[in-house]
């Protein structure tokens, strides 16, 4: 037993991603988990969304677990075990509300005293968070959220009120977690706890793989990142839509960049331009129209 200096090295990211259902969840935590990786065959989803996972194949060639109910944590933990045997770098659980519903079913369906049965409940839900922290995976887990109300007293009756959305999952697993982030109707991302401090204050935005390359730089312990290096990403932007997400990230960057910004924002729809040209022209010759 000795002491050592603090170190981040090879951190494994802990990221949650909560929101109603439609917000975007399985879409953004793909885009997140490529970024991490750069390989969508490292890429694992336990699904327990009813295949859902699948629907955004298009991306890349990802691997999906379909897991059925009863939606255990002992059968998560095996999901886990598999994904890690198999050399998977990212693990996308989605999404982890299954698990918390089957205990408070489970614990319902049990007899005697409650508050004694929870005796018998906790300890399961327990190995599933431990599972999750303990892997030497990168690990996205999806949260569903609802609508929840507190009672207020109004004329001197109590009537509930609409306090903001909670998470489906047991108070306090977001405590676990080193990146939190709510996701609203319109695809967009707020983080609501974040130890990397990457995200904290930040603008609303859009997740996407660019999110990911940033966390797994902050993972790997990288040194802090200066003009020169998101210029490098600035120039790498295919499309309107990344160079936005580069411009919502890295607001510190928006004035000293600006130059880049735009000459890369011309470049693109000058590209976008040329492609609908010659697209047209191919058409046309096909119609033997000249």
């Amino acid at each position: 037993m000795h002491l050592q200096t603090a170190q981040r090295k090879r951190a494994k990211i802990r990221c949650m991603l909560q929101g109603p259902s439609g917000s975007g969840k399985t879409y953004s935590s793909l885009l997140v988990a490529f970024g991490l990786c750069g390989d969508w065959s490292k890429i694992a989803v336990i699904d327990s969304e009813n295949h859902s996972a699948s629907l955004y194949s298009h991306l890349g060639s990802y691997n999906v677990l379909h897991i059925n109910a009863p939606f255990s944590p002992e059968r998560y933990i095996q999901a886990i075990d598999i994904c890690e045997k198999q050399g998977m770098e990212v693990i996308i659980i989605d999404s982890v509300t299954h698990e918390w519903e089957y205990l408070l079913d489970h614990h319902a369906s049990l007899q005697g005293n409650s508050f004694t049965n929870w005796g018998k409940i906790t300890p399961r839900h327990n190995d599933f968070v431990q599972k999750i922290l303990q892997s030497p995976l990168h690990i996205i887990s999806t949260v569903r959220t609802k609508q929840d109300y507190v009672l207020q007293e109004r004329n001197g009756k109590m009537v509930p009120e609409k306090v903001g959305l909670k998470s489906v999952q047991r108070d306090g697993l977001e405590y676990e977690f080193t990146l939190v982030f709510d996701i609203d109707m319109k695809n967009n991302a707020t983080a609501s706890k974040d130890r990397t401090g990457l995200f904290f204050k930040q603008p609303e935005h859009k997740l996407s793989v660019e999110t990911g390359k940033l966390i797994n730089q902050w993972c790997n312990g990288g040194a802090e990142l200066t003009a020169n290096d998101i210029s490098e990403r600035i120039n790498d932007c295919c499309s309107i839509n990344e160079l936005l997400d580069i411009y919502k990230q890295y607001p510190q960057f928006r004035e000293t960049l600006k130059p880049e910004f735009e000459q890369q924002k011309r470049k693109i729809l000058i590209s976008q331009d040329v492609t609908k040209q010659l697209s047209s022209t191919t058409k046309t010759s096909s119609n033997g129209t000249h």
